[in-house]
């Protein structure tokens, strides 16, 4: 199993548009097509305005072709062109778990 940790940096003030954006419009979408949400927070503490999911995949072909069907869909498409102007930056990291590690 790998992780992907995404974090998006917002513009000040729209963790809440966002939130709600993707709530309504991008996560059941999201959820149908990359399969498996670990979590999803919002920073309250050391650097602001930051969004950041967690997904699992079974290795980085799964990930691969799964955000590539993402960016097919027109329902997630239509969701990141309202979203996309939300955010300032977007930083993806591949997490291996460590052999003890709950999730493998």
């Amino acid at each position: 199993m790998i992780v992907e940790e995404r974090c998006y940096t917002l513009k000040p003030g729209q963790v809440g548009d966002y939130l709600a954006l993707y709530d309504a419009e991008g996560r059941v979408i999201q959820e149908r097509i990359l399969g498996h949400l670990i979590g999803f927070f919002h920073t309250d503490i050391g650097p602001l305005n930051q969004v950041v999911h967690l997904w699992g995949y079974d290795d980085s072909n799964e990930r691969a072709r799964r955000r590539a069907e993402l960016w097919t869909d027109a329902g997630w498409l239509a969701f990141a062109d309202k979203a996309l102007p939300l955010i300032e930056t977007m930083e993806s990291k591949i997490l291996i778990p460590a052999a003890f590690s709950p999730l493998r």
